[in-house]
C-alpha cells in the first residue's frame, strides 16, 4: 500500500505528482527545486544558495516521515551546467554527517522555472 507524501513546508508540486510515496519501507521523494515554499519563487543567489534550499525542502518532506537527510540512501543531482559541480558539491557535504548515500549527477539543457539544480532521493523507513 502507497502512501502519499505533503508537506506545506515545502514548495507543492507544479505538475500530476507528488512531493513523496512512501511504499514497502521507502520514501521515493520527487525531484525538489529551490523555490521557497512561503513564495513560491525561485531562491535568489546562485548554486550555493539553490543547493541549500533544494535541501530545506527536501528535509521538510522527509519529516513528515519522521526522516532526516541521515535516512536518505540515493540521490539524483539535476543542474544547469557540470560547471556547478564543486560547488554544490560542498553545500551537499555539509547535509550528511557520516555516511553518504549513493549518488548520481547529470547535466541537463534546462530545469524547471530556470533553476540551477534540482535533486530527487530516495529514503529507508526502516
Amino acid at each position: 500500500m502507497k502512501k502519499i507524501i505533503f508537506s506545506d513546508k515545502a514548495p507543492a508540486a507544479i505538475g500530476p505528482y507528488s512531493q513523496g510515496v512512501e511504499v514497502n519501507g521507502f520514501l521515493f521523494l520527487s525531484g525538489q527545486l529551490p523555490v521557497d515554499p512561503k513564495t513560491g519563487m525561485l531562491t535568489d543567489g546562485g548554486i550555493q544558495e539553490q543547493t541549500k534550499q533544494v535541501f530545506e525542502n527536501i528535509k521538510n518532506v522527509l519529516a513528515v516521515s519522521g526522516l532526516t537527510t541521515a535516512h536518505i540512501i540515493k540521490t539524483t543531482v539535476f543542474l544547469a551546467n557540470m560547471s556547478l559541480f564543486a560547488e554544490m558539491n560542498t553545500v551537499y557535504a555539509s547535509y550528511f554527517e557520516n555516511d553518504f548515500p549513493a549518488r548520481s549527477a547529470f547535466a541537463v539543457k534546462e530545469l524547471p522555472k530556470g533553476a540551477l539544480i534540482e535533486i530527487e532521493c530516495i529514503a529507508s523507513t526502516l
